[in-house]
């Protein structure tokens, strides 16, 4: 192999192969085979070769990449239907999207740390609110129709109807039906679709798109009063730039308002990731599913934001909760945000109107060719009639446009930001002149659906509209962040490694970000490339028969993976199987996704080592035999150790003819070293956020494939805009986020299948070593084999609230002051700290953790020994923000001590913007929309 072949894995995995073998020797052992023949079971360890690509340095897989980009052929689209073509603003390209300040930030739990993006999601929280003219709007959801199917879910809990019927306008998108269908049929809940509700039928909520999916404005306050009368509630999807200029759901009485943001300036990217929206009520406020994030105080009475309500309600309620739903589309929110206010109310309306004036022109010009334009009152799209459409989309194809088909005698137009004049003209040449001139009139908009209502008119949407002044808000945000360009970030089960640059640059090339997920298969080569490479890669690295790379998030892929197992045991006419066995150490998102599929969660405890309790798996099997459906297990497991009885544990579920679902959240760990489809799992979600360098992005976006047996294959997720009544859809879009799996392509083919190997290897060593390192000032919960960890190890902190009270909370808040994102916080056993270092991370930023670590416990020794106050001291008051230097100091420790706690501070110092967070004061005082700027002075 030659040495450029191999530059990729030395800048990815951060420890030198001198320094490794230290550690081994360190840790006692001779070799890495040695160090993993004692760590992994000899059950499931596999050291068997696979058939993957030699590896390419970094110039080569761009290049090849960039080859097979340009097998996408890239036309200009109007075919519309959720997906439209818009610009970038650059300044947020370069500064936001290619930005790992942004790109690489985790999901805010830890606010002081968060600051910024938390206010970029504020924004756009308000943006939302106030364009679709409803009281309160989450930070988004993974897509527009996963918005439309948890709006339906919040209706059937809190309406007062009765019904279990739900009725969809016939008119809505064709991928939000898909959707919405394969969320209620589990759970029993009746589709109703029609052109208007039944009105003798009582429903307990309707949806309706507005505008809807053939371009027309309809009134929908007589049927919204309809609904509501009988107690249901209404739900609208919508488009925000046509809110710009149309009355609100608000205004028309709503409920609920759903959609998509990827028309505020991220592109199409064949299908994602997008932001989805949801707005609501004030009343459904504590209903809202996915993140809110609110205003509070930190303990100085300073204003500041938090994650409110219903942070990972997954974890808390578990099989209670009522969304599986733990991560959100941040960074493609972000730049919906920050292009809103680059625009501004008057910018965002100046769009609208020109797309709209295009959308007229075009209306009258083919009306007075003799066209029919089948809606009247229309924003963006019209719905032509013809007799020969294909003669239309001859002219189209060699004029490099995609139309829209609606029938064999229907074409649809959809218009928007990127349209020309020139455009306008090329369309108008597709269609001859028929010669049957029609009376002379004009089609003009239909005044009655004009907004009346203001919107965006806080200060941070009419402040930043030059390239200036965007450049520096967008500065002064990510300053007030930690993201993985100023440290590590050790969460435990959340593998924040390194995501490359040269994984990331493709992602916004041409080929991939502005290709249309309904453009003509021979328009999409490229990516089908990239598709079919994944599914042979990952396929082959997990032992599986197939992949599906639909789901868009690990919880999604959960959800999918338990509706194959359900779909599987249906076909067989199996119907009594609906038991789900879920250890205790379980993610809460498991739990969640199993009652979504409409199982009966049964808890497996775990004995004192943390591992599932096998006599309480075998009575429990015993008890429920053949009406178990699935068991969920994660692997290695959620205490960061690997079970030496996994493989008993998938024979004794197999034996009563269920299935085995694997976890894939901790994957980085078992990559090249054993193969989840070949010792006892049948399915597997993986996060490619996180084994497979996709960035977090402040918390999305992400993919989560699942890989299945041979027997589960037919029953993987279809085509959202072609499955029968038997099947099933999990995104909006075939490949759902298929716009970022170039990041995992790179990744693989610039690793190859030795470094890929290596990686695990050292994600596993790093975590051993720090393990060792702190294991003299902390007690290491779980272990393994001859006391190993795995890719995490827990400490253990709850005896220092007896000793001295400090809790798990205090380190955290400390860590601050160190410069560190803080790990994993009370979970998966509360009062502990969950740590993962992963493979990218050098020996001396390792090295540094443990100091500050270790520092952390010298300074609760000394409240333990009485020299510092229980109350008053180092941890107590952490972090210190920079206010308090210039404030009276009333502490019982210096400046110095605070700021400074090591030499390593002074060289490379954070400062966080505000002082601890009051989270209680936040949901008892909910503001959820941009505070007034004075409010910060």
């Amino acid at each position: 192999m030659s040495q450029n072949s191999k530059e990729f894995s030395q800048r990815h995995i951060g420890l030198k192969d001198s320094e490794i073998n230290h550690i081994l020797h360190d840790l006692g052992y001779g070799s890495m085979e040695d160090f993993l023949d004692k760590l992994i079971p000899n059950s499931i360890y596999s050291k068997k070769e696979l058939n993957l690509p030699d590896p390419l340095d970094e110039p080569s897989a761009l290049r090849a990449l960039k080859e097979i980009s340009k097998k996408n052929k890239v036309f200009k689209t109007f075919i519309g239907q959720g997906f439209y073509n818009c610009n970038v603003p650059a300044v947020i390209k370069r500064n936001v999207f290619e930005n790992p300040g942004w790109y690489t930030s985790y999901t805010p739990y830890q606010p002081e740390i968060a600051q910024g993006r938390l206010e970029a999601l504020m924004n756009y929280q308000t943006m939302v609110s106030d364009l679709t003219g409803m009281d309160i709007s989450n930070a988004s959801l993974l897509d527009e129709p996963t918005s439309a199917a948890e709006a339906m879910m919040l209706a059937k809990r809190v309406a007062k109807s009765k019904s279990n019927t739900f009725f969809i306008n016939s008119k809505t998108f064709k991928q939000t039906i898909s959707i919405i269908k394969t969320r209620a049929k589990p759970l029993g809940v009746e589709i109703e679709i029609g052109d208007h509700p039944d009105k003798g039928r009582e429903y307990f909520a309707a949806y309706f798109q507005y505008p809807n999916a053939e371009g027309s404005i309809e009134d929908l306050e007589s049927v919204t009063k309809d609904i509501q009368a009988k107690g249901g509630l209404m739900i609208i999807g919508t488009d925000l730039l046509a809110l710009t200029l149309l009355k609100t759901p608000g205004d028309l009485g709503a409920d609920i308002a759903v959609g998509s943001a990827q028309r505020f300036g991220v592109p199409m990217g064949f299908g994602g990731p997008h932001a989805g929206f949801m707005a609501v009520k004030d009343v459904y406020k504590r209903s809202l599913p996915g993140r809110l994030i609110g205003l509070t105080q930190d303990s100085k009475g300073r204003p500041c934001y938090r994650l409110a309500l219903q942070t990972r309600e997954q974890h808390i309620r578990r099989e209670k909760a009522t969304s599986n739903i733990c991560t959100a589309q941040a960074l493609l929110a972000i730049m919906s945000s920050f292009y809103a206010i680059y625009h501004g109310p008057n910018g965002l309306k100046s769009i609208a109107s020109d797309v709209k004036e295009k959308t007229l022109k075009i209306a009258n010009e083919l009306s007075r060719k003799g066209y029919v334009i089948k809606n009247n009152n229309f924003f963006d799209t019209l719905v032509v009639e013809l007799e020969n459409p294909e003669q239309v989309h001859l002219r189209a194809k060699d004029k490099k446009i995609n139309l829209r088909v609606i029938s064999e005698k229907e074409l649809g137009l959809s218009f928007d930001e990127m349209t020309t004049d020139q455009d306008v003209n090329n369309i108008s040449e597709l269609f001859e002149d028929l010669k049957k001139p029609l009376k002379k009139y004009e089609i003009n908009w239909d005044k009655s659906f004009d907004r009346k209502t203001e919107y965006l008119n806080h200060e941070v949407f009419n402040s930043h509209h030059s390239e200036t002044q965007i450049l520096r808000y967008i500065r002064s945000l990510s300053d007030k962040d930690i993201a993985l360009d100023r440290c590590m970030i050790p969460l435990g089960s959340c593998t924040m490694k390194l995501n490359a640059t040269s994984e990331m640059i493709p992602v916004g090339w041409n080929g991939f970000a502005n290709v249309h997920p309904h453009a003509p298969t021979d328009q999409t080569e490229g990516y089908q490339k990239i598709i079919c490479d994944l599914e042979d890669w990952l396929s082959q690295i997990t032992g599986y028969e197939a992949i599906s790379l639909q789901p868009n998030a690990g919880s999604q892929g959960e959800y999918a993976g338990l509706l194959a197992i359900d779909s599987f045991h249906k076909a067989n006419n199996d119907h009594d199987r609906n038991i789900c066995l879920i250890p205790e150490s379980a993610h809460g998102t498991n739990p969640a996704s199993a009652q979504m599929v409409g199982y009966e969660v049964v808890v497996i405890d775990c004995d004192e080592n943390g591992d599932i309790d096998f006599d309480d798996l075998k009575n429990k099997v015993n008890t429920h035999k053949n009406k178990i459906a699935a068991m969920m297990i994660t692997y290695p497991s959620t205490h960061g150790v690997f079970e030496e009885r996994v493989k008993d544990v998938c024979d004794l579920i197999h034996n009563f003819g269920g299935f085995i679902y694997i976890d894939g959240a901790n994957f980085n760990a078992m990559v090249g070293t054993c193969y989840p489809g070949e010792f006892g799992g049948d399915v597997s979600h993986l996060n490619l956020h996180k084994t497979f360098c996709i960035p977090h992005g402040g918390g999305g976006p992400g993919v989560g494939p699942i890989g299945v047996v041979e027997k589960l294959k037919p029953y993987l997720p279809k085509d959202p805009l072609n499955f029968a009544d038997s099947e099933y859809s999990i995104s909006g879009t075939h490949y759902g986020s298929a716009s970022i799996l170039p990041i995992s392509w790179m990744y693989i083919a610039m690793m190859g299948e030795d470094h890929l190997r290596k990686a695990t290897q050292v994600a596993i060593l790093n975590t051993n070593y720090l393990a060792k390192r702190l294991k003299d000032h902390y007690k290491i919960l779980y272990t393994g084999n001859e006391g190993l960890v795995a890719h995490e190890c827990i400490l253990d902190v709850r005896p220092f609230k007896e000793s001295c009270g400090i809790e798990a909370e205090d380190i955290a808040k400390r860590l601050i002051d160190y410069g560190f994102h803080a790990p994993t916080m009370s979970w998966p056993v509360a009062g502990t700290l969950m740590i993962e270092p992963t493979e990218s991370e050098s020996l001396d930023e390792l090295n540094r953790f443990c100091d500050a670590m270790i520092g952390i416990r010298n300074e609760i020794k000394a409240i333990e020994d009485g020299i510092s106050d229980k109350e008053d001291n180092l941890l107590k008051n952490a972090p210190h923000c920079i206010d308090d230097a210039i404030e009276d100091w009333n502490y019982s420790y210096t400046k110095k001590e605070a700021y400074y706690p090591n030499n390593q501070t002074k060289l490379q110092k954070y400062w966080p913007p505000v002082g601890r967070v009051d989270n209680v004061y936040g949901d008892r005082n909910l503001v959820c929309t941009c505070p007034s700027i004075k409010d910060f002075k």
